[in-house]
């Protein structure tokens, strides 16, 4: 009798909530996918802790654990009108507020010692903008994932993953949810049915890439 082949697996992180809220829509909206199957992916979902150091840990003890066939983080980035896909993960965590002067805290340390300054994103962001923009979801770029957690999580994923250059991984921003509009009267928001949709496109999307590569190395 031969083995029963698992269905690819796609690890879905998001945060629980911070700063005195309620809810992070990053974790809504993992939650929410939990266990689903899109483009052929079975979906992860991983909460991690507002804290750089446990949430690196807590993400690589997972992918050493499931071994997944690609990785996406999600986090938020209150303000922001957009659904927003990093490029780039940079080696620095920063534990401190900033002052007026924009120079940096004493709390400044690389996310991993003697890694390598930066990783690139290895989703496939030409083709996730692409689709969101079919869907009407709203996305851009965003050069980099900054120098907090989020930063952090995503720098850890395509380290750990750094052996297995096939595997997706990369990180999407989401902005405030409609429920912390009241919170936020300033800033932008989104519903989590919206936020929703649009990260089902990009996981699609990446779906799609995974099983283009593959044929392209059959």
């Amino acid at each position: 009798m031969t083995a029963r082949r698992r269905p690819p697996v796609l690890l879905l992180t998001g945060f629980e909530p911070f700063g005195g809220e309620r809810s992070n829509p990053s974790w809504e909206v993992a939650r929410r996918l939990d266990r689903k199957r899109i483009g052929g992916l079975e979906i992860v979902a991983l909460r991690l802790p507002v804290g750089a150091t446990r949430a690196v840990r807590g993400l690589s003890a997972t992918i050493d654990r499931i071994m997944p066939d690609a990785v996406l983080g999600l986090g938020q980035a209150g303000g922001r009108p957009s659904l927003s896909l990093e490029r780039i993960a940079i080696n620095l965590v920063d534990d401190g507020m900033r002052d007026g002067s924009g120079r940096g805290s004493a709390k400044e340390r690389p996310v991993l010692r003697g890694g390598p300054d930066a990783y690139f994103s290895r989703l496939p962001l030409a083709r996730i903008l692409r689709e969101l923009g079919r869907a009407r979801v709203p996305a851009d770029y965003s050069l980099s994932a900054g120098a907090f957690i989020c930063n952090a999580v995503m720098y850890a994923s395509l380290h750990r993953l750094r052996a297995k250059p096939a595997v997706p991984a990369g990180f999407i921003h989401l902005p405030h949810s409609s429920a912390q509009a009241s919170r936020h009267r300033n800033a932008a928001s989104m519903t989590v049915e919206l936020m929703e949709r649009g990260i089902r496109v990009a996981i699609a999307a990446i779906a799609r890439s995974i099983k283009a590569s593959r044929r392209a190395h059959a």
